[in-house]
């Protein structure tokens, strides 16, 4: 059984522009997300999952928890070397920015979502 955790911190708290996020596996943080969530959107600016844990793939985790409690979610400005990751994900590039968007056609209005 994966003890996979993801625990957002929203700025407010952190008196920050960004909203962080600490990702967490058996009681242990990995790494961390710079986000800024806006009603069901929520944009990506960075995923950091610390050296030691890298490859374990809690940056994926990471994005399918995301992708199933958000409507929206923006990769903003994505580096070329990450694009397939995102693209695995089903993220289409905006043909006007550096970005690259997922939508989610199946996304429940009524979902209840808390912050810490």
């Amino acid at each position: 059984m994966i003890k996979f955790n993801i625990i957002f911190i929203p700025r407010e708290k952190q008196k920050s522009e960004y909203d962080w996020v600490d990702i967490l596996y058996d009681n242990c943080n990995v790494g961390k997300a710079r986000c800024l969530i806006v009603g069901n959107e929520l944009t990506i600016f960075s995923i950091n999952i610390y050296p030691e844990y890298q490859g374990n793939g809690y940056g994926k985790e990471f994005i399918k928890y995301v992708k199933s409690n958000y409507k929206n979610i923006i990769a903003d400005r994505v580096r070329f070397s990450a694009i397939s990751f995102w693209e695995h994900f089903g993220f289409l590039k905006d043909s006007n920015t550096s970005n690259w968007i997922f939508k989610n056609q199946n996304f429940k209005t009524n979902y209840k979502f808390s912050k810490i």
